[in-house]
């Protein structure tokens, strides 16, 4: 064309977790069954949706109303209700005009980073959930500045790694917390959210906490909202429904915005935001009216419970399907329903292969892996799949040179599960000695 109609960023825009999902419905023709270990999505692992709550929806669907637009922020009683329960912790307090709901936090996150002047950066965590990473990257039209979470104590964040980060890069405004995080599985205690805001206090920074997973947490271990301990620092924290209802063909999401009166250039940033859902007019009305009474009905906590227990119950056999495995480095899964395995610097190569009894299934692979700058764990990835049917991610997909995969923990059938974890142990002694 004779003008260059591509965004400078449009280069950072990309997402492994569906990609993946191409090879493996290429391979799927040729005959291979997949386990689709690749996307966070409970119902597509068979997550049964309770009586009760399809009813509560049913009946919402029956009102007028839930077919109209709602206000651009949000509908009123479901604003009030989360403000409630958020003011009812005792930290940062905030009113119904303090949240905005968005058609999932894809839109939220899209609208967060794209409004952002171009030269001023958010810190992002490597790894790092790509929707993230690759939209702050995408805004700045460059690689996402980052900090290391550190593999080797528990997928915590490096504190001093993150700090020289700011120090040093002096366009950076603001720092990403993804707690629990997705994708390592980590869940933060208090100490090192109170450390990450005294930073931002210091340097005069705002955070964003994506807190989508927070009442998904086990393994005994705890972690504090972002508004317990935000104190007076200007912050974003993401929510939605996706992952804990869960109801991810919802898209609905919101953000709860902390301090925003403390800084006028805050202040005028979250109504830029706001004045983008204003353009849309408003997001989807249906599940934002359904919401309050679904996690206020007397079966909602059992619900939760017991698929939090699965959850626990299985990052313990991943756990232990995997530990002792030679050439990887595994934590143990304390929140969301990820896991994410290192590999061991400098222990994979583009020679390693696994064996492919279909011909035509091997040759599509070994041309995928043939493509100029495969990384060798997509490589793995990639033979994992072919040879077994067990897809999962790159973790070099999570803006990290770390080589490994991320799997999740979604698979409700236990026997098979528990195969599927033999079957990547295996595979991967197997690779490392070929």
């Amino acid at each position: 064309m004779r003008t260059d109609i591509v965004h400078i960023g449009a280069g950072e825009l990309t997402y492994e977790i569906r990609n993946i999902v191409n090879v493996g419905m290429k391979l799927q023709k040729l005959g291979l069954t997949t386990n689709w270990e690749n996307i966070g999505d409970p119902i597509a692992k068979g997550e049964q949706i309770p009586l009760w709550m399809k009813e509560i929806v049913a009946e919402a669907v029956m009102e007028n109303s839930t077919y109209g637009y709602c206000p651009t922020k949000g509908v009123l009683a479901t604003r009030e209700f989360i403000a409630a329960e958020t003011n009812k912790r005792g930290g940062a307090q905030i009113d119904p005009e303090d949240i905005i709901f968005f058609n999932g936090l894809g839109d939220a996150i899209a609208k967060i980073f794209g409004f952002l002047r171009s030269t001023a950066r958010v810190l992002v965590p490597t790894p790092s959930y790509t929707s993230h990473s690759s939209a702050e990257a995408a805004h700045a039209g460059d690689k996402p500045l980052t900090y290391i979470l550190d593999p080797n104590h528990h997928w915590y964040p490096d504190l001093d790694d993150l700090e020289k980060s700011i120090k040093y890069n002096p366009a950076v405004a603001g720092i990403l917390i993804i707690n629990p995080d997705n994708p390592t599985g980590a869940v933060y205690p208090r100490e090192i959210l109170e450390a990450i805001v005294e930073i931002a206090h210091r340097y005069d920074l705002f955070i964003i906490c994506d807190e989508v997973y927070h009442h998904i947490v086990y393994n005994g271990t705890s972690t504090p909202s972002l508004s317990d301990v935000i104190g007076d620092v200007p912050a974003i924290a993401m929510r939605g429904i996706s992952k804990e209802m869960p109801w991810p063909g919802s898209r609905c999401g919101w953000i709860e915005v902390y301090n925003g009166d403390k800084d006028p250039m805050f202040a005028k940033y979250i109504q830029s935001i706001l004045n983008a859902k204003m353009v849309e007019v408003c997001s989807t009305t249906l599940p934002q009216v359904v919401y309050p009474k679904v996690v206020t009905h007397p079966a909602y906590q059992d619900y939760l419970e017991e698929r939090i227990r699965r959850y626990e119950k299985f990052s313990n056999i991943a756990y232990e399907s995997l530990k002792d495995v030679k050439g990887v480095l595994v934590n143990r899964p304390n929140g969301a329903f990820y896991m994410s395995v290192c590999f061991e610097e400098g222990i994979l190569n583009h020679r390693q292969i696994l064996p492919i009894a279909n011909n035509e299934i091997r040759k599509l692979v070994e041309s995928l892996v043939a493509a100029p700058g495969t990384s060798v764990d997509k490589r793995f990835v990639y033979y994992l799949l072919g040879a077994t049917g067990v897809c999962v991610v790159p973790l070099t997909s999570f803006a990290t040179e770390l080589q490994g995969f991320r799997i999740t923990l979604l698979e409700r059938d236990e026997e098979k599960f528990i195969q599927i974890f033999q079957t990547i142990a295996t595979s991967i002694t197997q690779y490392l000695k070929s």
